[in-house]
């Protein structure tokens, strides 16, 4: 669907961008008026064009003086999974510099890099349904009040595909990449308990490129090779959660030689270890996750090289207990 990529593409970037004169014209050919947007924590749903405006556009544009959106990823296809239809997908960043609040977050009067993980369905050329994560704990990371403990991993700003041709794709099998994405997802599920290993992930046989890169938001921070997702995300997180269950994913596309799955929620879970500094709860948890994925055929067998994940961690520790907003907010 390279057309209707390219025009979303440029319709989502003026609809932060142009000039207010121009706003409205513009957001009403883009949004549908019966349009359902669900965004993370605290912002969640919005239903309507107008309430999608007042409720994330306006503010976002508000918040980031002279904002620009800077894509990643952008990609398109048919959705394998029930909802079916058109859909786009994206791994953004907002640009512009902090100068008022946004969702409740203080501002830091600096430039800021506020990525977004995006997922669009489609009728015709307008949006009737997005489902999006801004990653607000990076944003306050960035404004020097991160709410977590050290990261796991490194933090830094999301990079492009290493091949920087993520956007509107034009060589790949989309079909070929979301077939290795899952299988390595069906896999996964199944660990050993003593060692946290999946069979089907590394190796000659695995599904991950020796060399994998794995982007993680704001509390795990990014890795580099399976030894480093392990002890930088997943031995922690399996250790909080180890009844995990994910894969409830509503969406799941193809193109060129990436994919991207998501599920609102994707993950359920029981918090029974500490995990980022929060004691065990007990309590029933779901988790809002965006996995965008970089294949690579060169050596025939595909191989997932690069991972940018999203997760709604306002959600999840609100979940907890935690307000991380406010939190932050209490740091200075």
């Amino acid at each position: 669907m390279p057309d209707i990529r390219v025009e979303m593409q440029s319709a989502l970037s003026a609809l932060v961008a142009a000039p207010a004169a121009e706003f409205d014209k513009i957001a009403r050919r883009v949004i549908a008026d019966d349009s359902v947007w669900d965004i993370a924590h605290p912002i969640n749903r919005l239903a309507g064009r107008d309430a999608i405006v007042e409720g994330f556009l306006a503010p976002l544009r508000a918040a980031l003086s002279y904002v620009r959106r800077r894509d990643e990823i952008f990609i398109g296809g048919q959705n394998i999974r029930h909802e079916k239809g058109d859909w786009l997908a994206a791994v953004t960043h907002y640009v512009g510099t902090f100068d008022a609040p946004l969702a409740g977050l203080n501002p830091s009067g600096k430039l800021a890099f506020l990525r977004s993980g995006e997922f669009y369905r489609l009728d015709g050329t307008q949006i009737v349904e997005a489902k999006i994560i801004i990653d607000l704990p990076d944003l306050a990371r960035q404004a020097g009040r991160i709410p977590f403990p050290p990261m796991l991993g490194t933090e830094m700003l999301f990079p492009g595909p290493a091949t920087h041709d993520g956007v509107c794709p034009t060589h790949g099998n989309g079909a070929e990449s979301l077939d290795v994405v899952q299988a390595m997802l069906g896999d996964l599920h199944v660990y050993d308990p003593d060692t946290g290993n999946s069979v089907g992930q590394t190796g000659h046989d695995g599904r991950w490129h020796d060399d994998m890169l794995w982007y993680g938001p704001a509390g795990i921070g990014s890795n580099y090779r399976w030894e480093g997702f392990v002890s930088d995300h997943r031995a922690a997180f399996l250790a909080a959660f180890p009844d995990r269950k994910g894969g409830n994913h509503y969406c799941r596309i193809g193109d060129g030689n990436y994919a991207a799955v998501s599920g609102w929620p994707s993950m359920t879970m029981t918090h029974v270890g500490d995990y980022l500094g929060v004691p065990a709860t007990g309590k029933a948890l779901t988790l809002r996750v965006m996995d965008f994925y970089r294949c690579d055929f060169s050596q025939g067998a595909g191989k997932i090289m690069e991972n940018w994940v999203c997760l709604d961690y306002g959600d999840l520790f609100d979940q907890m207990g935690i307000d991380l907003i406010a939190r932050a907010n209490a740091l200075g």
